[in-house]
């Protein structure tokens, strides 16, 4: 199969992800943003907060230089959801959300085919010669999964009718 296909189907996938979180996000609410998911489990802010701290993570980890909102990795990475009293505002959250991923999809649109098969950041020139595979479109495959499975727990915010 041509590189330029798998790529762009790859591509295409994550943005299509990205385009039905973004059309959940804007059916819920700030208020229902503020609900467990589940009972005893994380709000649907934690899981937002996550998706922006996670997507910006993804700057550094494919070489496109540093992260833009560092701040949002310890309370929503390193830290389970309530373990800080006050994070940023539903509002904040969703202007970080935009912001990380139009960057991204920036990135994203001016690689080349033969780029998105380098290493990512989080292995050696010399380890990446033994596994290939832990390359950039590998990277992009697994955080659409990622983002997959959380988009899937915020739908049970959505009021049902």
């Amino acid at each position: 199969m041509n590189r330029e296909i798998f790529i762009k189907m790859a591509v295409d996938g994550w943005q299509g992800q990205i385009n039905a979180t973004n059309k959940l996000f804007g059916k819920l609410t700030d208020e229902e943003l503020m609900q467990e998911v589940v009972p005893g489990r994380n709000r649907g802010i934690y899981l937002l907060g996550h998706l922006a701290a996670v997507h910006d993570m993804m700057l550094p980890l494919l070489r496109f230089g540093d992260p833009i909102i560092p701040e949002l990795h310890r309370p929503f990475v390193e830290l389970p959801d309530r373990a800080i009293a006050e994070l940023p505002t539903v509002q904040q959250l969703r202007a970080q959300w935009n912001q990380v991923n139009e960057k991204l999809a920036g990135h994203f649109n001016s690689l080349t085919p033969d780029e998105w098969f380098t290493r990512h950041a989080n292995i050696s020139e010399e380890d990446f010669v033994k596994e290939p595979h832990r390359n950039r479109l590998n990277v992009l495959l697994v955080r659409t999964i990622h983002l997959s499975e959380h988009r899937g727990q915020l739908v049970l915010l959505v009021k049902k009718l």
